[in-house]
């Protein structure tokens, strides 16, 4: 008798429901091929609503599954060549239920429920709901790579929603704070039960992982677990080498710094650096704050040119402004403003010795987030502004918070360790 017909006998083989359905680009799902059970019906229409990607989320990962094909002549630059391409309207998606199992228990990507998971295989796409296509998924990595280099569309990112902290208490209750935009919220918490954990059994067994190794490990259960996080409406496409941590429905989640957690409530510990003293809530509330201050970016030029959006800062500060951050980059004096460009790439990439002997090519402008509160305050500009973007040719800008190191610096740099 064979394994699996044994197993089966026994009663040890886990049951299984294929299925089928059609999504709608605003998520609306219909099950097409699905299990008689009523309940398993609404648990997939439930899971599949929740999690399957919807409005720009939806186009960006078309639209990236159809570059990545080769499918799409001509270099795209701009976020509007993107828009370009066309997207169907419908999806259907397939797999199976499968009863008695977890996410250990299967490979690929799949769903949650109690009971079981939700196992996706395949995703077709279709204008008119009669002709289905999919695309291959792509397994040369050097083919990858060359793609996302020859599109710079891919190093674009979505307009920033907000950051937010996020606080888990053991029992399960979340707080957010700031409040995040309408019909974000949900997200953040999906993503606070898959980060904290979601039950009591994966709270303790993910804090445990995240103590591993570590001798001083009390064996305490934390009260409370934080996490700063970051959403983004969603890139044009999307690129796998970027740091978001999951896109839900129609927002891009990235975390932000090391979580930490507490014992007490008031007292917080990192989870990431042993040997960091333990801080208080006032000052988390402080670097909270720092996180969502409100900024201009500012974009400083080699030639001392220094340029914002109209409006964003007052004429009578405007003067003063422009003199403190050319004073700050050296712009408009060459020799300083490659020495200023050339430290502060070192610094952010990390560099080590044998790297800050290389030769770093000039970027011709850099953008800065400049605090609001600092621009009326008379104190000079230098140490309140924080460089995020830079360019080496006026044209396609590198984000200086990602951990991918821009290309015009891979040249230049034989090693790269990201800052952490």
């Amino acid at each position: 008798m064979g394994e699996a017909k044994r197993r089966k006998q026994l009663g040890l083989m886990p049951t299984v429901y294929p299925f089928e359905a059609d999504l709608t680009d605003d998520g609306h799902v219909t099950l097409v091929r699905a299990p008689d059970d009523k309940a398993l019906q609404r648990t997939l229409t439930e899971a599949l609503e929740k999690t399957q990607l919807t409005g720009d989320a939806w186009a960006s990962e078309y639209r990236t599954a159809l570059v990545l094909s080769g499918r799409v002549p001509g270099v795209l630059h701009t976020a509007e060549q993107v828009a370009d391409i066309p997207v169907p309207p419908l999806r259907r998606v397939s797999g199976e239920i499968v009863m008695g199992k977890t996410l250990t228990d299967v490979e690929g990507v799949a769903i949650a429920f109690d009971g079981g998971v939700i196992r996706l295989r395949q995703q077709k796409h279709s204008v008119d709901g009669q002709k289905w296509e999919s695309f291959p998924a792509i397994r040369d990595v050097q083919r990858l790579m060359d793609l996302l280099v020859t599109h710079p569309a891919f190093e674009l990112q979505g307009e920033l929603l907000g950051q937010f902290r996020v606080e888990q208490y053991a029992e399960g209750r979340i707080d957010v704070e700031p409040d995040p935009p309408e019909g974000t919220l949900e997200a953040l918490e999906d993503v606070a039960r898959e980060w904290h954990g979601a039950t009591p059994e994966e709270w303790v067994e993910l804090h445990q992982e995240m103590m591993s190794d570590r001798a001083d490990d009390s064996g305490e259960v934390p009260l409370m677990r934080r996490t700063f996080f970051e959403l983004r409406q969603p890139a044009p496409l999307q690129n796998p080498t970027r740091s978001v941590f999951t896109t839900r429905r129609n927002v891009e989640v990235y975390p932000l710094v090391g979580a930490t957690y507490s014992i007490d409530g008031e007292t917080w510990l990192s989870y990431d650096d042993p040997e960091a003293e333990p801080q208080e809530d006032d000052l988390m509330s402080a670097f909270a704050n720092i996180l969502n201050m409100e900024t201009v970016q500012v974009t400083v030029k080699a030639d001392g040119s220094v340029e914002w959006e109209d409006g964003e800062i007052d004429a009578e500060d405007a003067g003063r402004v422009r003199a403190d951050l050319q004073a700050a980059t050296g712009a408009g004096t060459p020799e300083q403003w490659a020495a200023w460009t050339r430290k502060m790439l070192l610094d952010t990439f990390n560099a080590d010795e044998d790297e800050a002997e290389a030769d770093i090519p000039v970027p011709v402008a850099v953008r800065l987030d400049v605090p609001k509160d600092a621009i009326s305050n008379p104190d000079p500009l230098a140490q309140t502004f924080i460089e995020s973007e830079v360019t080496f040719d006026g044209e396609h800008w590198r984000d200086l918070y990602d951990e991918e190191v821009p290309q015009e610096l891979l040249l230049a740099l034989a090693q790269f360790k990201p800052a952490e």
